[in-house]
């Protein structure tokens, strides 16, 4: 049945997932329909979605091998919906914005510079562009936005954005960027409906998945965070390194004879728990065979260790905490990791109520804490939806 009201569909593409949604446009965005394709590209590709009240229904097995296809299925799979009649624009989370402050309605001009900048964030940007490509070929005439995920953190202070290479580079846009921005944009948000005092105070945003990187925000403004250049740095991930002594590239180049492009595989796709353990990826596997695993124990405690250690940085450089809020796959659902994370930090302020923090409560901290300690369900989604709405005034 054909919506009155125009839809937007937001997609989220990510190495190995695509997520996406279509919404009721407006001032508060109404979710029609929600799911995703993960596990792209290896055993057991899904297609997953949920019902009205956000419950998964039964898993879909489809065949596809590499992101082109698992687009191409989606795509087919979309248009035969009855809502998807009523889509009148297409919403985009791209990774790397560079410059880019706001979110844009695509044109061949910005889809010439994402082409131009790929090199910015190889493992990203391609298929984020091959999503919006393939979306135009099919409905040319549909008017399609770029949400960027770096510009949350574009008025980040000079000092945090500079990296210690000589100056020239930072002229061809070599600096601190940040990522996750949709994310901690939503959060921000959150924030400010439970506490609006909060919100303007010293707050770290820990946003905890696959890719994972933190946030140090006050007044409401990013002020530095983890990750850099590209989203491979700062804290160790599911696959990523994280950072990396750079004197380690020079290293295996010559003992390895490993190229640029091995390398980079390496530090994005082979590395992080995965390259610890030497098992997995997914902490919740790594947690389950710590006891009996030693190297599987090493990636849980190194993980815990680098949020802890940047947590202590972050604090540092907001000159004192307010609150501290999980969020994403890890952040929201792993309360024994975030009690490893925040043990030891009683020091900031940070202390947790156990039972809270077992139920994944709202507020994890007790009543008396001095800092707040926060679980919030982050929703890149809605927040495409809303710029879409807002950029295109569909609302």
């Amino acid at each position: 049945m054909k919506s009155a009201v125009p839809c937007v569909l937001t997609i989220n593409g990510g190495s190995s997932s695509i997520r996406f949604a279509v919404y009721e446009a407006g001032e508060t965005p109404r979710r029609r329909l929600d799911g995703k394709i993960d596990r792209i590209g290896l055993r057991g590709t899904n297609l997953i979605i949920k019902d009205p009240a956000g419950k998964p229904q039964a898993a879909r097995r489809l065949a596809a091998a590499d992101h082109r296809s698992a687009v191409s299925f989606l795509l087919d799979w979309l248009e035969a919906q009855p809502v998807f009649a009523s889509v009148k624009a297409a919403g985009h989370r791209v990774v790397h914005g560079m410059k880019h402050s706001e979110p844009e309605r695509v044109t061949p001009r910005l889809l010439a510079e994402l082409h131009r900048i790929t090199p910015y964030d190889p493992d990203h940007l391609p298929r984020e562009i091959g999503l919006i490509e393939a979306l135009l070929r099919r409905h040319p005439k549909l008017p399609q936005v770029a949400c960027f995920d770096t510009a949350f953190h574009q008025n980040m202070p000079r000092v945090a954005r500079l990296l210690p290479i000589p100056r020239r580079y930072a002229a061809k846009g070599i600096e601190r960027y940040g990522f996750h921005g949709l994310s901690y944009a939503y959060l921000m948000e959150e924030l400010g409906r439970l506490d609006p005092t909060a919100a303007q105070g010293r707050v770290i945003l820990a946003h905890l998945g696959n890719g994972a990187s933190l946030a140090a925000v006050r007044q409401g403004k990013s002020i530095d965070t983890s990750m850099g250049f590209t989203p491979t740095a700062g804290l160790v991930m599911s696959t990523r390194t994280g950072d990396l002594d750079p004197g380690v590239v020079y290293y295996l180049a010559r003992t390895e004879r490993m190229s640029a492009a091995q390398f980079q595989r390496m530090v994005n796709h082979e590395s992080g728990l995965l390259g610890v353990s030497g098992t997995s990826s997914d902490l919740r596997d790594l947690c389950a065979s710590e006891a009996d695993d030693g190297h599987a124990a090493e990636a849980v405690d190194l993980f815990c260790y680098q949020v802890r250690k940047w947590i202590g940085s972050f604090a540092a450089a907001l000159g004192g905490l307010d609150t501290l809020a999980f969020t994403a796959g890890i952040g929201e659902n792993a309360p024994l990791i975030r009690k490893r994370i925040c043990d030891g930090l009683s020091f900031l302020g940070i202390e947790l109520n156990q039972k809270r923090n077992a139920q994944n409560a709202p507020l994890i901290s007790p009543d008396t804490g001095r800092v707040k300690v926060r679980v919030i369900r982050t929703d890149e989604e809605i927040m495409i939806a809303r710029s879409v709405t807002r950029v295109l005034n569909l609302g």
